[in-house]
């Protein structure tokens, strides 16, 4: 059934409380509202001021232009994964990265489902053939780590095909890395509330409606599910060769502004004006699963 043709009320645990929580509910509650930023321990209770992030992005983005030309003209690849859970700010942060490089050697890849074709190749077979060639940049909008958060939480691979994704992770990486790939992996995390919240946002903004899915909703009591998978994938692919860039992202600017600076001053280009960059968060972004305990 489409989303809003019927009633979704839900019961919560959440610390420690059952909440009820239904997303048709043209307001939101009150116990999301006044807490939504500062679930997860988000190390601020305010969002970034709007000015002062639209200033500070366009100084980024000029770097990424040049960070492109720098690529164009050295053959250069620059590939980064973005994960996290539905609603983390994935695509607003590809976005925001990619609005201004020449979409002819930039671009985003995001798979749907696998073909009947595809289900029966090697598991990375699929994601190997977007990878980037001389001179692009390229950012996915998840990725393989499909398998090791939303497929074994829903049910859409086998225990067996779990495990085997887990071992052979670092070996593809390793391959990435020695082939001279610039390779992030970021993780974007986000408190539930934060979550709801922004569910709530989808459910109710007829612009962005169609960003709420069936398995946004379905997914709605398998919060604990998933942060189970996503502290075993962080512990197991968490490489020297690859390593997750936490991104605490219940500020979405805060979380964009730092996912760019991140990959900018990780390379050595052409014109590299660091002072246009700007200083690194460490509050918002860290490196490996420690960081998410981090207050």
């Amino acid at each position: 059934m489409e989303t809003g043709q019927e009633s979704r009320a839900v019961t919560l645990v959440i610390d420690g409380q059952s909440r009820i929580f239904d997303i048709d509910d043209p307001k939101l509650p009150k116990w999301i509202n006044n807490e939504s930023l500062a679930s997860d321990d988000f190390p601020y209770d305010k969002k970034m001021d709007e000015a002062q992030y639209e200033d500070e992005l366009e100084k980024v983005q000029i770097e990424l232009v040049k960070l492109q030309f720098w690529q164009q003209k050295t053959g250069k690849r620059v590939m980064a994964l973005l994960e996290g859970r539905d609603a983390a700010g994935k695509g607003g942060t590809i976005h925001a990265t990619l609005a201004y490089m020449n979409p002819r050697s930039a671009r985003v890849v995001a798979l749907t489902k696998p073909t009947e074709t595809e289900r029966g190749q090697w598991y990375f077979q699929r994601y190997v053939s977007h990878f980037p060639t001389s001179g692009e940049f390229v950012m996915f909008d998840r990725s393989w780590y499909n398998r090791a958060g939303v497929e074994p939480v829903m049910g859409f691979c086998t225990k067996e095909q779990y495990e085997d994704f887990l071992k052979q992770a670092p070996r593809v990486e390793k391959l990435i890395e020695q082939d001279g790939i610039h390779f992030f992996k970021f993780w974007l995390n986000i408190g539930r509330k934060m979550q709801l919240e922004r569910f709530h946002d989808r459910r109710h903004d007829p612009l962005k409606l169609w960003k709420l899915s069936p398995m946004d909703i379905a997914a709605l009591n398998k919060w604990d599910d998933y942060t189970e998978k996503r502290d075993r994938m962080l512990k197991e692919t968490h490489t020297d060769h690859a390593p997750w860039t936490i991104v605490k992202a219940n500020d979405k600017r805060r979380a964009r502004l730092n996912v760019i600076r991140h990959i900018l001053l990780s390379i050595d280009y052409e014109g590299k004006d660091e002072s246009k960059i700007g200083k690194i968060d460490h509050k918002i972004i860290g490196s490996g699963p420690d960081f998410l305990s981090k207050k």
